[in-house]
């Protein structure tokens, strides 16, 4: 679908779409446990009817009305057979559930769209090749059939932190917990915290022991009824209009809490007291686009670090950002694990902006356009986390055209 996008300014009041993180995490548990969950404040995007298509591959009786999602979860029975997962383009439903198949189904089957099976997947290759567990990926998908039997991992902790949340679950299901070292240096340590307190929320005691050492005591996940809070990597967006001259507030954030990428507050008020900030993004990658994005608004300039997993996402998301705002005269340099957005003011680009089928970029392009105006195509993608981020803007006062065909 193709979008234009006027001129105009952002004003208004707007709540935090719910964190899709959470959700996430909070739908496995509720599946995991036994009884019945009921979790609010769920936005049901394409990310998040992929984990609620899994949990029913798992056999969870799943009702949904409204934002409210009723799960009557299955504990650690299992439907027999192959079990199909169709995990659309999640990155983290695919990750999360692989070693839940590992110790709950006698084999299974991954498939995915765009370039979810693309995304590396050696941290479970590598395990499953050591525990003479099958892992093939062919044409229509990834097959993993076998059973995990160790309790103890050790992983680099610069991986996605999808993959040690997968392998958490895994040994909260093993029913003799276990533990998870890190080597190396460790990002996105916010997001294991996230499901330290998912755990925790449904009855499953997970916590770091030192700074590398994550151990899962042995329990069984416990039905609960639990509200997910509004979404900071998604706030980031709508937030970002104030960088671009509107007056918007935010509201529907927990202030205190454990998502890392509420630290966008703090970037965005650096770029207003420091000319050329220097932002490493290492254990908040989500951020990566809208901080290029609002870099180039403010003129100055300005350094990511800690970018490298930028390559792996929806998109290569450094260089596409790159490639889009060089059409509004931003030059860009993408490095292996910096990028530098050099000073300059935006121009009304004279192309078609492309949102390289990514959710974040097609965001993040929209807070520029809303500046200079232009079109851009691939909008249909903020379906995968913000399926009515076009509405809220139009709501606040950003004028934007529907065309409907790119």
């Amino acid at each position: 679908m193709k979008i234009e996008i006027k001129r105009s300014t952002a004003r208004g009041e707007v709540v935090a779409p719910p964190s899709k993180s959470l959700a996430h995490r909070y739908l496995i548990c509720a599946a995991l446990a036994e009884g019945v969950s009921v979790i609010s404040n769920v936005d049901f995007s394409e990310d998040i009817l992929a984990t609620i298509d899994c949990i029913k591959a798992l056999g969870a009786d799943v009702k949904i009305s409204g934002r409210k999602v009723t799960v009557t979860g299955r504990g650690r029975s299992f439907k027999k057979g192959e079990t199909v997962f169709s995990c659309r383009e999640s990155g983290s439903t695919v990750r999360f559930f692989m070693p839940v198949s590992m110790m709950l189904c006698e084999s299974a089957v991954f498939t995915g769209s765009g370039r979810l099976m693309e995304r590396p997947f050696s941290v479970y290759e590598d395990i499953c090749r050591e525990e003479s567990i099958d892992f093939e990926k062919h044409e229509g998908g990834i097959f993993v059939s076998g059973k995990l039997i160790k309790n103890a991992f050790s992983i680099p902790g610069d991986i996605s932190s999808q993959f040690v949340t997968g392998l958490m679950y895994a040994l909260a299901l093993s029913g003799k917990g276990g533990k998870i070292t890190l080597t190396g240096n460790i990002e996105s340590r916010s997001y294991i915290n996230l499901t330290m307190g998912a755990f925790k929320a449904f009855g499953v005691k997970a916590e770091f022991s030192g700074e590398r050492e994550i151990m899962i005591e042995p329990g069984n996940f416990k039905n609960t009824d639990i509200t997910v809070e509004g979404d900071a990597s998604n706030a980031a967006f709508l937030d970002a209009f104030n960088l671009a001259g509107g007056s918007v507030s935010v509201t529907g954030l927990n202030k205190d809490s454990a998502q890392g990428d509420m630290i966008y507050k703090k970037y965005f008020n650096m770029l207003l007291s420091v000319k050329r900030p220097k932002i490493d993004i290492s254990d908040c990658p989500d951020l990566g686009p809208v901080l290029m994005a609002v870099l180039s608004l403010r003129g100055g300039g300005g350094i990511l670090t800690g970018t490298k997993r930028l390559k792996i996402k929806e998109s290569d998301r450094g260089v596409a950002m790159a490639e889009e705002l060089e059409k509004f005269g931003i030059k860009v340099q993408v490095g292996d694990n910096s990028i530098e957005i050099f000073e300059g003011s935006l121009q009304a680009p004279k192309t078609i902006l492309s949102g390289h089928n990514d959710h974040r970029i097609v965001m993040a392009l929209s807070v520029c356009l809303s500046v200079t105006g232009g079109e851009i195509t691939g909008t249909e993608a903020v379906k995968k986390s913000f399926p009515d981020y076009f509405s809220v803007i139009k709501g606040l006062g950003i004028e934007v055209i529907e065309d409907g065909m790119d």
